[in-house]
């Protein structure tokens, strides 16, 4: 990483240090810019010590040594929603709280059903604070290979979680959108949890391109066809593809003749093909390249591969 993307990369990770309690985000702040630039995570569980997750896992925090108690996690989440955690009700339902800087906050502890369904959660055991990061370039390496001569081919991205799917998918979003390696292009973005725009009071906290629209906080699936029906969208881009309704909505939109980009959890082809929903997704020739991401942090690669074409 240059200079300016550690500091970027650092000035995240104290965004959501702000939201912990001054106990805890002291730790944090004393640690090397470096080290703060390769948080990926913050960990916290209650009778636990607060860690993060970096490259090579998951590891303790100097000076971090006093244990979470149940109230400190409610008041994060207090803090995280502006105290209206009522308000992001269908989010926790979800299992996690997309906030400010389009920070990601996942949450367990004691499920509240309402007619056998997951409602709300009650005494949080623990938090993840998923960073969000973007690294403007990362998908510099495959742009070209993707354009078409007036578009860009229906792609989905590849690798095993926190392999760096949906830093990869933002900013492919935002170079088709701010006309790299061709014309600029409308692209339309599902973003059920909030994660590649991060929308706040209808502005993008993170860079999707000039000519990018933005659906958030709505299922994948009925996100792309608002998108669809009511955008104009040259291209359309949804997170992690994890339900049959996903596909469905994909392949009416390719039907439609907009492109695609997409992320999904796979460790290898082998892998991904071994899953019957994955498996349906290709066999119906939605996509027409893969890009797999290989390694981690800075050694991330990327491997394009060609799919065969596949008539229903």
């Amino acid at each position: 990483m240059t200079a300016r993307q550690i500091e970027s990369a650092a000035a995240r990770l104290r965004q959501t240090a702000g939201l912990l309690p001054a106990w805890m985000r002291g730790p944090l702040e004393r640690l090397p810019q470096m080290e703060q630039a390769m948080a990926e995570e913050i960990r916290l569980r209650a009778g636990q010590p607060m860690t993060v997750v970096v490259p090579v896992g998951e590891v303790p925090i100097p000076g971090a040594d006093r244990p979470i108690r149940p109230g400190d996690l409610s008041l994060i989440l207090e803090v995280a929603t502006r105290a209206s955690a009522h308000t992001a009700l269908d989010r926790v339902r979800n299992g996690f709280v997309t906030v400010q800087g389009g920070h990601r906050i996942g949450l367990c502890g004691s499920v509240v059903l309402r007619e056998g369904t997951a409602y709300n959660l009650r005494q949080l055991s623990s938090l993840c604070i998923r960073v969000a990061r973007q690294v403007p370039g990362a998908a510099s390496p495959i742009v070209d290979a993707l354009r078409t001569a007036g578009g860009v081919e229906s792609t989905l991205i590849l690798s095993p979680p926190g392999g760096g799917k949906t830093t990869l998918l933002r900013d492919l979003i935002r170079a088709l959108s701010a006309g790299e390696g061709g014309p600029a292009l409308r692209v339309g973005v599902a973003d059920e949890r909030g994660e590649l725009a991060a929308l706040w009071e209808g502005m993008p906290q993170l860079d999707v391109g000039p000519h990018t629209d933005v659906l958030d906080g709505g299922p994948k699936a009925e996100g792309l066809m608002m998108l669809l029906r009511g955008m104009g969208p040259q291209v359309l881009a949804a997170d992690e593809i994890t339900a049959p309704a996903d596909i469905t909505a994909l392949e009416a939109a390719a039907n439609c003749g907009v492109a695609l980009l997409a992320t999904a959890h796979a460790r290898d082809e082998a892998d991904l093909r071994r899953r019957s929903l994955y498996r349906t997704l290709l066999d119906r020739g939605i996509f027409r390249k893969t890009v797999w991401i290989e390694g981690r942090g800075a050694e991330r690669r990327y491997r394009i591969t060609d799919l065969e074409e596949t008539s229903c």
